[in-house]
């Protein structure tokens, strides 16, 4: 790759994560899983490919492509996904969703970050899925100009508590979206190169061994860890991140990210519907797209 510094650049405040596209092993398993239990609704599906989104709106969030030969995959034996985060609009939709997940007696596991509040789940292929609630900003913590996020126990009867039993819930509702995505990735310098220094994200929060990277001062818009360091790459056989989309404010900007991209030396490769598509240092693709 060429060595040289970019100028500096940060991506407009309102750029943000779009679509995700997972290679599964089992369509119809997974589908199942992303409908009853995450909540998302089936806005199409041709046996091969099904996309999802929340109930009440035609946006997908979530696309499903059963490829062959894909097998499940274990914890932190991959660098590639870590979890793709579904943002709810509300803590009360959180409240309902764990109360639906007790009701279904799934196993989860749960933090409270400080920013958030935040559920655990893994899917049928070993992808990890986050459902969360954002807390408002101006409750937000800094120190020395940086996030103060962290992971504590969720109060499970104080989240409860914001919603009547009778107030059930009925899939993730319109204002659902992908709040984040977070990854395993071999070194988190390169990482910081590729997703800060050149697309133009912001370092909001970090420590020795993630960094937690937005646009426009949200907390993270991208993950960073190096939890499964020394891991292969998720290849051709594993269930895996195909891509995932940053939603651009207009063609313009799109052009120039991607110029940026190509003047570091980071691979373009061919995206859906001929947008512009580039891969990080372990295989991760980037998709850029204009949106609102």
């Amino acid at each position: 790759m060429a060595e040289f510094e970019l100028e500096r650049y940060r991506l407009p405040d309102t750029a943000h994560v779009g679509r995700v596209r997972l290679a599964v092993s089992e369509l119809g398993r997974s589908v199942e899983f992303y409908r009853d239990v995450i909540g998302l609704a089936v806005l199409s599906s041709d046996g091969k490919l099904a996309q999802l989104g929340a109930h009440g709106n035609n946006a997908v969030l979530l696309e499903l492509e059963a490829l062959p030969g894909v097998k499940t995959i274990r914890e932190r034996s991959r660098l590639g996904l870590y979890h793709t985060a579904f943002l709810l609009p509300s803590r009360a939709d959180l409240s309902r969703f764990v109360k639906h997940l007790w009701k279904k007696r799934v196993q989860f596991a749960a933090g409270d970050h400080g920013v958030s509040e935040a559920l655990y789940l893994v899917d049928p292929d070993g992808l990890e899925v986050e459902v969360y609630a954002d807390r408002p900003r101006d409750k937000w913590q800094y120190a020395d100009g940086k996030l103060r996020m962290g992971t504590w126990a969720v109060k499970f009867a104080e989240l409860t508590a914001v919603t009547e039993d009778s107030d059930a819930w009925e899939g993730a509702p319109i204002g659902t979206r992908v709040g984040h995505v977070h990854f395993y990735v071999g070194d988190l310098q390169a990482a910081e190169r590729f997703y800060c220094e050149t697309l133009g994200l912001e370092v909001m929060a970090g420590m020795p061994s993630a960094l937690f990277v937005s646009a426009g001062g949200y907390h993270h818009h991208v993950g960073l860890n190096v939890w499964a360091a020394g891991s292969p790459v998720a290849g051709p056989e594993d269930a895996r991140l195909l891509f995932w989309e940053l939603v651009l404010p207009h063609a313009d900007e799109v052009e120039r990210v991607s110029a940026r991209l190509m003047a570091a030396g980071f691979a373009e490769v061919t995206g859906r519907d001929g947008k512009r598509a580039f891969v990080d240092d372990v295989g991760i693709v980037v998709m850029l797209v204009v949106g609102s």
